[in-house]
């Protein structure tokens, strides 16, 4: 039987390339999310608009998963990269693993993981996973070999999800430090790996450099440049998902 993946963003400008490019057709919304369905090279294609943030993220990706019962699910859209991490406007970063940056207790003194207070946000197996979400490997490796053969620059690394975008330069280096060197920080990734995970879902997160964690200026954002790449590499990854 083909397979199904499903490809998830915030915002229709994050997916409007795609759309254009497989044509597809708009299938009976989920829960008032817009949905298309297309044919992929792997079988079924299905696009969906989530909105913003970590609530409306999971509650797609649970309606989606049940719905649609994907081999793969796909976290795209543009992130913000703290400065330490080299990254550029326009460039590429995929997702190690998926953080939820503020999901715990703040106290008088420091912040308190979900770890620290000794509460996971899933249990799944035996397993218990707290703050950080694992990403599919083996979707990972086949994006890194694509970006390899097809001459685009990818940086895989460590994901922040948070509800309130860093604003400032102080808040991003807080969170750079507290986490250990993530690239970047983004609203809906630690959301849809949660769900994925619950649901034993393969799932991937690649974003487009759309600004830096810095002092808020939006005269050096570039959104439409960091989600016409993210998208065009997309467009690549499914159309050839096990390339080398």
């Amino acid at each position: 039987m083909p397979e199904t993946i499903v490809i998830t963003a915030a915002t229709h400008c994050e997916v409007a390339l795609m759309l254009r490019s497989l044509g597809g057709r708009t299938v009976e919304s989920s829960g008032g999310f817009p949905v298309w369905e297309g044919d992929g090279a792997a079988g079924r294609l299905v696009i969906a608009v989530t909105g913003m943030g970590k609530i409306n993220a999971a509650a797609a990706a649970a309606l989606l998963c049940e719905r649609f019962r994907p081999a793969l699910i796909i976290n795209t859209g543009c992130a913000g990269a703290f400065p330490e991490s080299g990254l550029t406007v326009g460039d590429l970063a995929l997702a190690s693993l998926e953080l939820a940056a503020d999901e715990g207790v703040q106290t008088p003194t420091s912040w308190l993981s979900y770890e620290d207070i000794g509460i996971p946000a899933v249990e799944l197996q035996g397993a218990r996973y707290f703050n950080e979400f694992p990403l599919s490997a083996a979707a990972a490796q086949r994006a890194v070999r694509l970006a390899a053969a097809v001459g685009t620059a990818l940086t895989r690394g460590k994901f922040l999800t948070v509800s309130t975008c860093s604003g400032t330069a102080e808040r991003g280096r807080e969170l750079y430090q507290r986490f250990g060197a993530p690239l970047c920080e983004n609203m809906e990734g630690a959301a849809v790996a949660q769900v994925a995970l619950r649901y034993g879902v393969e799932s991937l997160e690649l974003r487009g450099i759309s600004n830096l964690v810095e002092d808020r200026d939006l005269s050096r954002w570039n959104i439409p440049l960091a989600v016409e790449r993210a998208q065009r590499f997309l467009l690549e990854f499914i159309s050839a998902p096990g390339r080398e």
